[in-house]
């Protein structure tokens, strides 16, 4: 395998971001909504929560299928691509006429959504090393916004049209954002000349000799369950305890919005202290705002100041959340430069994976004990990252094992 010695293509690293929201947000759409598609398939909430298990299941699977083609092909023609895929997959689920066919659609779409992490791994080629954080925080910024304002956006448009026509809208969207993309971004041609079997191949090379990866992928994996537990269930706590709705849960959105703003600020962090101790603030963050959501809740107060607990709770869990995935990404992209998607899809695949886990343990914990077992859930979740976050590497690693994973992939 050659690489390529030409320079970085520019691009616009607001319109990466862009690219990302876009992107990311059609496989939260499902979450607000998931007690409306009850009522319209007349299913149990325990049955309905799986679509949400589904796309994420989807993208898990999408990510360790399309994203590798990052290294392979040239990126703007890909990305064009998927983002028609995720358009026609948007329309099936709209029309989905049973709850079997709404989980299968879900799968579809969460497969071809994946485009958000082709798009991510190109930022850090638009800085220098120093100002890798930087570059990651901006672009996360639009990917973690894109994630918090779908439900939003789910749940305001349901409330006029019904959950449907969420999809049918989103489905738009991504069909203008094609020819959008062939203008704003320029070609980018793969940095090595590497056929997909190879790049398939190389992604166990990678996480065998990668210890930073493996332990930022389990990290990760970890926290974005801990953080799915909340999403997942919040529409089943909004109306079974307050007698709101989807709108109202879509509304948290917005809320969580404020917390996703640190991510830039945590891409400054991890250039200027570190990853590692980016993601210990984080993740007693984390902790934090579920001691606060679960404890709030039995108290015998208003509404009014339950709801205000909740916001302060969701606003600390995104912060949490999002310094958490800032510096685990940091961290990876600065391993092998040249295998950066290949590096993204192993992170990425193993941390969706930990989403579904959360979304599937979390609707079975509301199902079984409510609140206490969702919060408790969490909780377990982020007990176990700081554990693996306690007795992993350090960052000063990174820089040891690049060059013992540049030769193992040159011999793959």
């Amino acid at each position: 395998m050659t690489t390529s010695t030409n320079s970085a293509p520019r691009a616009p690293l607001p319109f990466l971001g862009l690219a990302c929201a876009v992107g990311v947000s059609t496989i939260y759409y499902n979450q607000p909504l998931l007690l409306e598609m009850s009522r319209t398939f007349r299913s149990t909430p325990g049955h309905t929560g799986f679509v949400a298990v589904a796309t994420q299941v989807g993208y898990a699977v999408g990510m360790l299928a399309f994203v590798p083609l990052g290294d392979v092909l040239e990126r703007r023609a890909l990305m064009m691509r998927m983002y028609a895929a995720v358009a026609v997959s948007l329309l099936l689920v709209a029309v989905s006429p049973g709850l079997n066919w709404l989980i299968a659609g879900s799968v579809l779409l969460g497969l071809f959504a994946s485009v958000t992490h082709v798009a991510l791994p190109i930022a850090p080629d638009l800085v220098s090393h120093e100002q890798r954080g930087r570059a990651i925080g901006t672009v996360m910024t639009g990917l973690l916004l894109g994630i918090l304002l779908a439900r939003t956006f789910a749940g305001w448009v349901s409330g006029i049209h019904g959950w449907r026509w969420v999809f049918v809208v989103a489905a738009v969207m991504n069909a203008a954002f094609v020819p959008l993309m062939w203008k704003v971004m320029p070609r980018l041609p793969p940095k090595q000349k590497l056929h997909y079997s190879d790049a398939m191949k190389s992604l166990w090379t990678l996480f065998r000799t990668q210890p930073l990866l493996r332990e930022s992928s389990i990290i990760g994996a970890l926290v974005f369950a801990s953080f799915s537990c909340f999403w997942t269930t919040l529409a089943f706590l909004l109306h079974s305890h307050y007698g709101l709705g989807a709108g109202v849960a879509g509304t948290f959105g917005i809320v969580g919005a404020a917390g996703a703003m640190v991510a830039p600020l945590a891409g400054r962090l991890a250039d200027k202290h570190g990853s590692r101790w980016v993601i210990s603030v984080g993740m007693a963050l984390l902790a934090a705002s579920y001691f606060l959501l679960w404890g709030e809740e039995p108290m015998h107060t208003s509404t009014t100041l339950h709801l205000a607990g909740l916001v302060i709770g969701v606003v600390v869990l995104d912060m949490g959340a999002q310094m958490t995935q800032v510096a685990n990404q940091t961290r990876i992209f600065g391993l092998v430069p040249g295998a950066r998607s290949r590096l993204n899809t192993v992170y990425m695949t193993v941390y969706f994976t930990g989403a579904a886990i959360g979304s599937a343990l979390a609707t079975v914990a509301w199902v079984h004990w409510k609140w206490n077992g969702v919060c408790g859930l969490a909780l377990c979740f982020i007990a176990l990252a700081g554990l693996r976050h306690a007795t992993g590497s350090r960052d000063d690693a990174a820089d040891h094992h690049r060059a013992a994973a540049e030769d193992a992939l040159m011999e793959a």
